[in-house]
């Protein structure tokens, strides 16, 4: 008889548990709709000297890799350094109850949605204004730039005084901040380092808000953590970048090789001459049919006749592409020395070709593909890119393999491979590099075709990506990935290796809340970092 009532007992529970778990349910929607709701509140009562926008925020959830998208709350347009340490500092006394985070965009050419905030803050660096660009003459010359400020602008600004900066991009139409945060290599960085080793001085608003001028003496951590600190540490809303005077023109040079270790070979050697070229770059050319005649729009052959009967279909080529850099009233010494440093190569005779540019034009040259693709609508498309650093005692063993069994075909984009010397870079800062003397830079700048399922594809080409890296780990290669990129902080550990704990304690210091460029996925809001 007692069966009936226990039955109904077990009922009524289950009916009052299932009403607690709804209003339960209810109350934390309530709340977490009240908290969303409450942010553009929080933030509209800034004191600013620019703005925030609430509403058209999509743009900020583009990058150029073009395959992530997270929408922020919010996107501020700063006219002044105090409109970015104020918002950051909001945040930061808002605690860790707050899920707000920021993330500076400057041009927006990360890859993988590094300079996105998912329901955070994305701060617009193009809109920041202040002191303009001012350029200093004397023994040791320097340009004072906003964060936001676009390389290319930096040119042509000092070539008004004879100075260019020493260590570039290949593309110049990235911010200050950007390039400061991974590093910023190009061809010149074998002599001069990469961008973050030209630095003179920064100002920095870290991740609790607060504005501080940092360089080699003075806030020296700070400075050291925050280049190729992945923005983990500070915004970066000023630089002083060193200068040295402009040439007026370019040499610029490439020729062709058919055996990678002779290639190789060729440009370690170019690299560790007192007197070289001024750039030196390679990139790998697989199954490229007319491509001698598809340089002549731009360089001349040294011999058009031999020129004329070299065949590319169906090989694997190795480019060296080399600039000397000269003013126009040593034209006979600079072709002197040209001839005397290509005399000591062993690329095959036929193919070389020469062009003589200004300057400017050789530095933007990039810029002229971008219009390019533009107009045929191929410029917004996924740039599912992988940037290496391979040590020089491993290169032949990459280059056999990924050259000889993985990338096979054609590819959809420049395959970069170049050396460089490690004692040109400052290991204090954050940037991440192998252990050995040189290394290289082969960087995959793959575009994919949208909606296509062949070769050209996103799937094919994040599969060859995937390859590529399982083969390095596997062969112990000690390969470190540039512009890196990974979804666990196991993998950021592996990364950075024995410099994981210098890097938590800079976080600590700097972002203990975490607050700063989520979208590295080094660390999460809140969590503890160790």
């Amino acid at each position: 008889m007692r069966y009936p009532q226990v039955s109904f007992v077990r009922q009524n529970n289950i009916f009052f548990i299932r009403v607690f778990m709804i209003l339960f349910l209810s109350c934390i929607a309530f709340r977490n709709n009240l908290c969303l709701s409450s942010i553009p509140s929080t933030l509209k009562s800034l004191p600013l000297d620019g703005h925030f926008t609430f509403d058209e925020v999509h743009f900020a959830a583009k990058d150029f890799g073009n395959r992530y998208q997270f929408l922020p709350a919010a996107i501020l347009h700063p006219k002044s350094v105090s409109d970015i340490a104020n918002t950051i500092k909001h945040i930061w006394q808002m605690g860790s109850h707050s899920e707000l985070t920021v993330a500076a965009r400057g041009h927006g050419h990360s890859l993988q949605g590094q300079s996105q905030a998912h329901r955070g803050v994305v701060i617009s660096m193009e809109s920041l204004q202040g002191p303009e660009m001012q350029v200093y003459t004397g023994n040791s010359p320097y340009v004072d730039v906003s964060g936001g400020e676009l390389w290319i602008n930096i040119l042509h600004e000092s070539l008004k005084y004879g100075l260019t900066p020493k260590s570039w991009t290949d593309y110049l139409h990235l911010t200050v901040g950007g390039t400061l945060s991974n590093a910023g290599v190009s061809g010149q960085a074998f002599q001069h380092g990469p961008q973050i080793s030209n630095v003179n001085q920064l100002e920095v608003v870290t991740g609790k808000g607060d504005v501080v001028t940092c360089s080699e003496k003075h806030n020296s951590d700070l400075f050291h953590s925050v280049l190729g600190g992945l923005g983990q540490f500070g915004i970066i809303t000023r630089a002083r970048i060193s200068l040295e005077p402009a040439p007026d023109m370019v040499k610029w040079i490439r020729v062709l090789y058919s055996d990678f270790a002779t290639f190789a070979r060729d440009q370690e050697y170019l690299i560790s001459l007192g007197r070289t070229f001024d750039y030196i770059e390679g990139f790998v050319i697989i199954n490229r049919t007319g491509l001698l005649n598809n340089w002549r729009s731009s360089f001349n052959p040294q011999d058009p006749i031999q020129a004329s009967h070299f065949k590319s279909d169906g090989r694997t080529l190795f480019c060296l592409e080399l600039a000397k850099y000269f003013n126009q009233d040593k034209t006979d010494v600079v072709h002197q020395e040209i001839e005397h440093l290509l005399s000591q190569l062993s690329y095959i005779t036929s193919t070389l070709f020469l062009s003589e540019v200004t300057y400017v034009e050789f530095l933007d040259r990039v810029h002229v593909s971008e219009v390019k693709l533009r107009s045929k609508g191929l410029w917004e498309v996924p740039h599912p890119w992988l940037n290496l650093f391979i040590p020089r005692s491993k290169i032949n063993n990459f280059a056999d393999e990924v050259f000889g069994n993985i990338l096979t075909e054609t590819s959809n984009g420049p395959v970069l491979i170049y050396p460089v010397n490690k004692s040109k870079w400052d290991n204090r800062t954050s940037a991440i590099t192998p252990e050995e003397d040189t290394f290289y830079l082969v960087a995959f700048l793959t575009s994919a075709v949208p909606s296509s399922t062949g070769t050209d594809g996103l799937e094919h080409i994040l599969t060859q990506n995937k390859r590529i890296l399982e083969y390095c780990e596997k062969a112990h290669l000690g390969v470190k990935q540039y512009l890196p990129h990974y979804t666990t902080q196991e993998e950021w550990q592996a990364h950075f290796g024995p410099r994981w704990e210098i890097f938590v304690q800079r976080k600590s210091a700097y972002d203990p809340l975490a607050v700063l460029a989520p979208g590295q996925r080094i660390f999460q809001k809140a969590i503890p970092f160790s």
